[in-house]
């Protein structure tokens, strides 16, 4: 495992083996994303390595990428697209604003099937939250992976948003040394 950090736009020389990780990881079941979804995250990457707080980790394995991170600095005001308004809507304005507004955001987790379970998914979320302001670091994952879930709960991930009781949807998850992970509520 040999883990590069990236914190700017050179992160795009790796767009044909970011574009093949991507699609392995998010096209394959549970997600069952369409491979425009891995297109338009390519196409994203020029924008995302201007974001302030901007970091990817690459985890090359004999020069082949095996997966990767992406995180960034949240926004204040807290973005209003995407599954943002899910995030918010579940921790209410004032918890969304101190929890998750200046915080680290890992953006995106994507590991090469062949690589699942070799401690990559740790390294590059170590790599990404290094330095997290004030320790808040926080991510969201969608419900229908349990086994990403429980992924983030064994490394200390605390969930802080949950579903309907039908248990679908997307979760907020804090890091383990974010201020307010003791703050969450549990499920009952």
């Amino acid at each position: 495992m040999a883990i590069q950090v990236i914190t700017d736009a050179t992160l795009l020389a790796h767009s044909t083996a970011l574009h093949s990780v991507y699609t392995a990881a998010f096209c394959a079941p549970p997600w069952n994303e369409d491979e425009g979804r891995a297109d338009a995250f390519i196409a994203r990457l020029t924008t995302d390595a201007r974001r302030p707080g901007f970091t990817a980790a690459l985890d090359l394995h004999q020069q082949n990428l095996v997966g990767f991170a992406t995180a960034w600095t949240t926004p204040n005001p807290f973005p209003e697209e995407g599954c943002y308004p899910q995030a918010a809507a579940g921790l209410g304005p004032r918890r969304t604003e101190q929890w998750l507004c200046g915080a680290l955001e890992i953006n995106e987790l994507a590991i090469h099937p062949g690589a699942r379970g070799t401690g990559t998914a740790i390294g590059l979320i170590d790599a990404v939250t290094t330095d997290p302001p004030d320790g808040r670091a926080w991510l969201l994952t969608s419900l229908r992976s349990a086994p990403a879930v429980a992924f983030y709960r064994r490394q200390g991930w605390t969930q802080a948003t949950h579903p309907a009781p039908d248990g679908h949807g997307i979760a907020v998850f804090l890091a383990p040394r974010h201020p307010a992970r003791t703050l969450a509520a549990q499920p009952l």
